[in-house]
């Protein structure tokens, strides 16, 4: 009887076994649909904003051309040229959308035929205008002007209802979708619970025949091993995938951020480089674009680095409540009018050790974070007391750690956040703002540089009241550091003095004509190796050198180790370091050395002058 018994609970574990691995399937399968819909949902929000901004556009042409003829001004013009320009950069791209809708493409040449008509009407109008057509001449073509407008409308109604119905189907797929996976997930499960309590009961029913069942023991004993091996693997790979997907996102974000300022910077020079000879002002203004781009790259570098707790900090000790009181002008006139700040700081508040210029950042983005929250106006209430997080605090919050802090809260009236976005809220690129409203990095960086100065962050809210984000600083007892120097005439830059020699190190040839031109143009004079061995034979020659301004990572000899031998042969040598990313030769536990002046890149010549003249009169 054993034998066919056995064969039989084999035959059933087999069955077993192919059903869940068809659940298993059906869930791939399942998966693989939803993640389709998905990008069909995605797909369709992108036609629809597409469409917005075809009409955005004509409708900018329209105010823009509309203010020129009631004023005769040129700078109404600007709106109106931006949106000739990029119409047909929209179009295109709204084509290449809808390039899988049939119905959707037809509508969109009857969309391009409308709009080079309205583009063809506004042009009309405006050389009217500069050919001196008196208004009552144009008066009579303004109801072809609003038909013509009025069919565009039409046909963007048209295109986004359509739209808002393959969203509709769509959206009712993905969630079928979602609900099938959930079942099959659930029938899986209940496959595997079925097939555990079997196997078990069979494994007790195969010990009860002893020697007889000693090779069928062997062999499930195999099976429950390759099992166990391939359920590691399976973890595995969800790992690594989660793993990707949060990589992903991260250099998404990035790519996405980064080739809109490289298009502002490279669009500007481009333009402002043909315009050089032909039109000066808007050659500056292109320069000026360009430069601003780069500004915002450097930015979201610095903030990258502050998430991921990269930056380079200079902390001193300092009083909190001076710094947040000093900031108190300048975030009313961020804040704007609607929004009405108070301060609530504590008497005898407890001194920290920090960043000072990365501590205004945090509590300035945490500030315009709290504005956006309100758009129709609302209180914001900025506090500083002494805290003291207990034990039972920091076993409830993983990432804290009990002690003395000094305490800064940002709190506003603003729609509150639930659970679910709280608990991405550090996430970078996670943002709940509209398109064009906020990088997702805020709260990140605010997060980063925190936990890189030892402190700890905290959100309290509550929809439909408010949000309340604490900054635990470490209490510090060390006296408070000198202020800075006075302040110098806006416009004014440190200058050179006579016979002051600088050293620059660079191994990159541009980075460093750059940063020699700039020396020699603030009227000091400019000296310059390519790598460590060249600026250490500069050295050992019988001139003046005054500052030794050296890259920090380079080959074979890095600049902190350049700078060690450096002041061997010339004790006394003041050295001012510059790198675009540091880990260990200047920077330990996300600190500067105590002993180092640095200077991050990318630097202006105003940072530059004011670095040097610093170190120079340190």
């Amino acid at each position: 009887m054993a034998g066919p018994r056995n064969d039989r609970a084999l035959i059933a574990l087999l069955i077993g076994f192919a059903a869940l691995a068809v659940a298993v399937l059906g869930v791939i399968w399942l998966t693989e649909r939803q993640a389709q819909s998905d990008r069909l949902v995605r797909h369709t929000l992108e036609v629809e904003n597409r469409l917005s901004d075809v009409l955005s556009r004509l409708q900018d042409a329209e105010t823009g051309q509309r203010g020129y003829l009631l004023t005769g001004r040129d700078q109404f013009l600007v709106p109106y040229d931006d949106a000739l320009a990029h119409l047909d950069t929209e179009m295109a791209a709204l084509e290449q959308a809808v390039a899988d809708n049939p119905r959707q493409m037809r509508q969109a040449a009857r969309l391009r035929v409308q709009a080079d008509r309205r583009k063809a009407y506004l042009q009309t109008n405006l050389e009217s205008y500069r050919q001196g057509d008196p208004a009552a001449a144009r008066v009579g073509r303004l109801e072809e002007g609003r038909r013509l407008m009025d069919g565009l409308r039409a046909i963007v109604a048209d295109m986004k209802a359509e739209e808002t119905r393959l969203l509709t189907l769509r959206a009712d797929q993905a969630r079928t979708e979602r609900n099938l996976t959930r079942i099959a997930l659930l029938l899986s499960g209940l496959a595997v619970v079925a097939l555990a309590t079997f196997a078990y009961r069979d494994g007790r029913r195969r010990l009860g025949e002893a020697l007889a069942a000693a090779d069928s023991l062997a062999q499930a004993n195999t099976r429950l091993q390759a099992e166990a091996a391939s359920r590691e693997a399976a973890e595995a790979q969800v790992r690594q995938f989660q793993k990707m997907q949060a990589i992903g996102q991260l250099t998404g974000g990035i790519a996405h951020d980064f080739n809109n300022m490289l298009a502002i910077v490279i669009g500007s020079l481009d333009l402002a480089k043909r315009r050089l000879h032909t039109d000066l002002p808007k050659a500056e203004q292109g320069i000026d674009n360009a430069l601003d781009g780069a500004s915002r790259a450097a930015e979201l570098t610095a903030r990258l680095l502050a998430f991921s707790r990269q930056q380079p900090l200079a902390p001193r000790v300092l009083d909190v409540n001076k710094l947040v009181g000093g900031m108190s002008e300048m975030l009313r006139r961020t804040l704007g009018e609607d929004v009405q700040m108070e301060t609530a700081l504590a008497g005898g508040l407890w001194r920290t050790n920090v960043d000072a210029a990365q501590l205004e950042n945090a509590i300035v983005n945490l500030c315009v974070n709290a504005r956006d929250a309100m758009p129709d106006g609302g209180r914001l209430t900025i506090e500083t007391s002494n805290a003291h997080l207990d034990d039972a605090y920091a076993q409830a919050n993983a990432d804290a750690a009990a002690g003395q802090y000094v305490m800064i809260s940002v709190s506003d009236t603003g729609a509150g956040m639930p659970a679910e976005v709280i608990e991405r809220a550090f996430e970078p690129f996670y943002t709940t703002k509209g398109v064009g409203r906020g990088t997702g990095l805020g709260l990140s960086q605010v997060h980063g540089f925190v936990k890189q100065t030892h402190g700890h962050v905290k959100i309290y809210s509550e929809a439909g009241v408010g949000t309340t984000i604490k900054i635990y600083l470490p209490r510090n007892t060390g006296e408070l550091d000198a202020a800075e120097g006075p302040a110098r005439t806006l416009g004014e830059l440190p200058r050179g003095r006579s016979g002051e020699v600088v050293l620059v190190v660079e191994d990159d040839e541009r980075v460093r004509r750059l940063s020699v031109d700039a020396l020699r143009e603030l009227g000091y004079t400019a000296v310059h190796a390519g790598d460590a061995r060249r600026a250490l034979s500069v050295l050992t020659q019988d001139r003046r050198i005054d500052l030794l301004f050296t890259d920090v990572v380079m080959p074979d000899l890095n600049g902190r180790r350049l700078a060690d031998k450096a002041r061997e042969a010339r004790p006394g040598l003041k050295v001012l370091y510059t790198t675009g990313y540091t880990k260990n030769a200047i920077v330990h536990n996300g600190m500067l050395d105590a002993d180092v002046a640095f200077l991050a890149k990318p630097f202006t010549v105003e940072q530059l002058a004011v670095k040097v003249r610093q170190v120079l009169d340190g």
